[in-house]
């Protein structure tokens, strides 16, 4: 099975959940510059809320990957906001992208908000995520 794990960071939070996962899965975890160069069955994606939105580099990984994306699952960190799912859903299905149910969501540390998060237990849980995503793929 072909599995990659990209990301968005601007703070740093949403990386260290992508390396978590990646770890797990045993891949490298790569933000959304790097193109997918071929069909890979499971993308994790993981981005946050900046600005009431998504970042533009995400939807850009979106419309140019589309034809090179088997399944999605998204996984999010924000301060505030529940999750980047609805989101990243609705450009997902604008380019023909599946998009699991299944999905990961902590909070991150911003200013003075969630101070530690993503912590060890975060990491711990996103982990997890990504090898039941996995099993239930195979």
């Amino acid at each position: 099975m072909n599995i990659a794990v990209r990301y968005y960071s601007k703070g740093g939070n949403t990386k260290k959940i992508a390396e978590a996962i990646a770890q797990a899965l045993g891949v490298e975890a790569e933000t959304v510059d790097r193109p997918l160069d071929e069909k890979t069955d499971m993308v994790f994606l993981g981005s946050a809320v900046y600005a009431n939105g998504i970042d533009e580099s995400v939807k850009r990984f979106l419309r140019k990957n589309a034809d090179n994306i088997g399944t999605l699952y998204n996984f999010s960190t924000a301060a505030i906001v529940p999750s980047t799912y609805q989101q990243v859903k609705k450009v997902a299905d604008e380019n023909g992208i599946t998009l699991s149910p299944r999905e990961f969501h902590c909070k991150g540390s911003f200013l003075f908000l969630n101070a530690g998060r993503p912590n060890e237990g975060d990491r711990t849980r996103a982990a997890a995520f990504a090898k039941l995503a996995r099993q239930d793929a195979e």
